[in-house]
């Protein structure tokens, strides 16, 4: 029987472990920066199991092969890796480790590469194969890269200056901040490995990563304010080089582990969690002293300032105007029942591209009619492409890359001519109120995300339901969509990621939703501004938020009983300043449109 695609790679990749006298090989989305979007030359795992999701893993033994992923991809993965070859492993409930321990003889030599993954990773599950008598190996290249016989180069495309009236600081003064941090700490160096931590300490951007403005490389800061920029050089236009100056030196990328030498004896900090296992072996081998600590770009990229508020108001209000036309051509072609999840992903990025800024989508459109929309980070293809039945919900949820600023907006809309069940306005209407709920909220400096993350919930709590994400992630400028390290999320402590303390200038979203699993999803997602709050008679210092998304939310779905006076006063409010801010942005049809959308409840 011929083997298909899949298979006959799952079968080269395990002759070439047994050429390598290897029991097994794990396979992650991921790339030496471990980045949450890789490029094309890293999409190891979708080449060898024609899984599509953003997250999971592979792990390969000679007769047998699990492929693990979290709740946001248990029906995508079954849809698109061979169950015969794979078996379905859920995240957290079941671990590579621990799978490893009970799937392995003593003797056995699992390999794993170094570039791919952090150092707590390979220590936790070393411990765990040792104990099954088993040894992690970190292999010599990468088995699979060895078999990938038409793998795709790492993206040529030049790096770009991030002008100053966008970025509001010089990279001169960004980098003299890190080198002061590293006298204060006693330091001599610190590694840089993550993409957009690198961006933002240069001002510079890329194109290597879809979805991700930035460029292939890596930063080690010293602590004279000098620097070390390992990226291919023929990605750094004249112009880049000049920007930077004498004091950033670039390198050739592939000479960045052979430059640890220079480390000897010195002490270097790296971050365990942003920088991958191969760094900190290597800085091992050279005799440096490494301290790891966290990645000292991440709370100040976080905390934006002046240019960058500004700028993302001014993005999020081209942005709208974008949606506002969108959901107008919605209202006439969905009910005719010919708009497809696929031609309502590509008119909403035609709508954005017409203002002529647009650099990207900030991430791959999620496009869901009725069942697909209650999986939350669904993707549509063109095997899973439904139409937009008339009398059904549609959810969408996108973004859009500009100069100025990284959107992220959801609307779930019903699809007509009918009247809405009473059961989707009620599941609806709990969304919206916990989305106002945690929009209006004031709280104290020192206040996590974990905090405030039952206010989005509390109405569907009621109810006896509940949604299966994060409430708010952080948002970049001009660069990532999902930006730490503040988090709006349950649970607490580092593994949550939500013990951060919120801080005036973080950018965070509001996203509540429900999904009825098989019928439609909905959520409503703005993106909201940490700010200082004045509060009349108010002790001490407060914060609250200001929202930045302004687009109509579906009054067809609100179940008006079920809100507050201070629900419908939110309501009107955000709609006036959604009608002032979009309407001069539109005209004719779309401009009668919005105002009837932004009518008062």
């Amino acid at each position: 029987m011929l083997m298909n695609t899949h298979e006959a790679r799952l079968d080269a990749l395990r002759k070439e472990l047994a050429r390598r006298d290897l029991t097994g090989f794990v396979v992650p989305i991921s790339d030496e920066y471990l980045s949450e979007y890789v490029g094309a030359y890293a999409q190891r795992l979708g080449w060898l199991t024609g899984f599509g999701g953003s997250a999971g893993t592979a792990v390969v033994l000679a007769d047998r092969a699990a492929i693990f992923v979290d709740g946001r991809y248990t029906l995508q993965v079954r849809e698109q890796v061979d169950g015969r070859l794979y078996e379905y492993c859920s995240v957290p409930e079941q671990s590579v480790g621990g799978w490893l321990a009970e799937n392995v003889s003593p003797g056995a030599r699992v390999g794993y590469d170094a570039w791919l993954h952090t150092r707590g990773w390979a220590r936790g599950v070393a411990k765990q194969l040792e104990k099954a008598g088993g040894e992690l190996v970190a292999t010599e290249g990468n088995p699979l890269d060895a078999v990938w016989q038409d793998q795709p180069a790492p993206s040529p495309a030049p790096a770009f200056l991030q002008d100053e009236k966008y970025a509001g600081r010089s990279s001169a003064s960004k980098r003299a901040e890190i080198a002061e941090w590293l006298k204060a700490e006693k330091l001599d160096a610190v590694v840089i490995s993550a993409l957009d931590s690198v961006a933002w300490a240069l001002n510079v951007r890329g194109a290597d990563v879809d979805r991700t403005p930035v460029a292939l490389s890596y930063l080690l800061v010293q602590a004279d304010g000098t620097a070390d920029w390992f990226i291919a050089p023929e990605k750094v236009p004249a112009e880049v080089a000049q920007a930077l100056g004498n004091a950033v030196r670039v390198r050739p990328r592939d000479q960045f582990a052979a430059s640890f030498a220079e480390l000897a004896g010195k002490r270097v900090a790296a971050d365990p969690a942003r920088s991958v296992a191969a760094i900190f072996e290597r800085l091992d081998e050279v005799g440096a002293e490494i301290v790891a600590v966290d990645d000292p770009v991440v709370l100040p990229k976080a905390i934006k300032n002046a240019a960058e508020k500004q700028g993302h108001r001014d993005a999020q209000a081209r942005d709208g105007a974008a949606i506002a036309k969108f959901l107008h051509w919605l209202s006439l072609e969905a009910p005719k029942g010919e708009v497809t999840e696929l031609s309502a992903a590509a008119r909403l990025e035609e709508f954005r591209r017409e203002s002529g800024l647009l650099v990207d989508l900030s991430f791959d459109t999620i496009s869901g009619a009725g069942p697909n929309g209650a999986s939350p980070h669904y993707r549509v293809n063109e095997e899973s492409n439904r139409s937009l039945e008339p009398n059904s919900v549609y959810l969408f949820d996108s973004g859009g890359q500009y100069h100025d600023g990284t959107t992220d907006i959801t609307r779930t809309v019903w699809v007509g001519p009918g009247s809405p069940p009473d059961e989707v306005c009620d599941r609806y209407t709990r969304v919206l109120k916990g989305h106002i709920a945690l929009a209006v909220q004031t709280f104290p400096p020192g206040t996590p995300g974990s905090a405030l993350d039952v206010l989005a919930r509390q109405s569907l709590w009621m109810a006896g339901l509940d949604y299966n994400h994060g409430t708010g992630h952080g948002v970049g400028s001009f660069l990532s969509v999902h930006e730490g390290p503040q988090r709006i999320a349950k649970g607490r402590g580092a593994q949550a990621g939500t013990d951060q303390p919120l801080l005036a200038g973080m950018i965070l979203s509001n996203e509540p939703g429900y999904y009825k699993t098989g019928t439609y999803g909905i959520r409503i997602e703005n993106l909201i501004l940490v700010e200082e709050r004045q509060i009349d008679g108010a002790e001490g210092s407060w914060l609250g938020f200001e929202t930045l998304t302004f687009a109509p939310i579906d009054r067809t779905l609100v179940k008006c009983d079920l809100l507050t006076a201070r629900d419908v006063a939110w309501w009107n409010d955000y709609h006036a300043q959604v009608l002032a801010i979009l309407g001069p942005q539109v005209s004719g049809d779309v401009l009668e449109w919005l105002e009837a959308a932004c009518a008062p409840l």
